[in-house]
């Protein structure tokens, strides 16, 4: 079966059991995470969330980007999020990423460049700063808001925090 008509047979038998139309649209722990796209990352299960805790934006390295702080907007001003996690994590496809080598590939297969970053990095430890420098000079966000960064290992399932220099 292919992999979507998989996840919509799990859908339709899981509906009973986590139907969130009782939940209030405001996160209850007035947390917003941001991480990598990456399915190896579990993240109700590794910050034990459960539905109606907080909203979670995925991208491809857990990067601050225009479109995150455009949900992180949302998130603060409409429905009351203070808090931001952003989590990376080791082995992402995005560390090292040969950017030009993808954008040449995208071109000769399709016939267009993409005009886009991909978000590569060398660093995993200077792109967490880097997304939380980019929080943090955000005119944007709510004030009294916190945002801390940490590296998910995806061989031992550890968090840790990456603090400032």
């Amino acid at each position: 079966m292919p992999s979507i008509d998989a996840a919509l047979t799990h859908a339709a038998a899981a509906a009973s059991i986590l139907a969130a139309g009782e939940l209030p649209a405001e996160p209850a722990r007035r947390l917003a995470v941001l991480t990598c796209m990456d399915a190896r990352l579990d993240v109700p299960r590794m910050l034990g969330l459960s539905p109606g805790d907080a909203h979670i934006l995925r991208n491809a390295g857990g990067i601050v980007t225009d479109d995150v702080l455009r949900s992180l907007v949302l998130s603060q001003w409409e429905l009351g999020t203070r808090e931001i996690m952003v989590i990376q994590h080791t082995r992402c496809g995005v560390l090292n990423l040969d950017e030009d080598r993808v954008k040449a590939r995208v071109e000769a297969e399709m016939g267009t460049r993409p005009s886009f970053a991909l978000g590569g990095f060398t660093d995993l430890e200077a792109s967490v700063r880097a997304s939380l420098r980019r929080l943090g000079e955000s005119p944007l966000l709510a004030p009294g808001r916190s945002a801390r960064g940490f590296v998910y290992d995806v061989a031992t399932g550890r968090l840790s925090e990456v603090r400032d220099r």
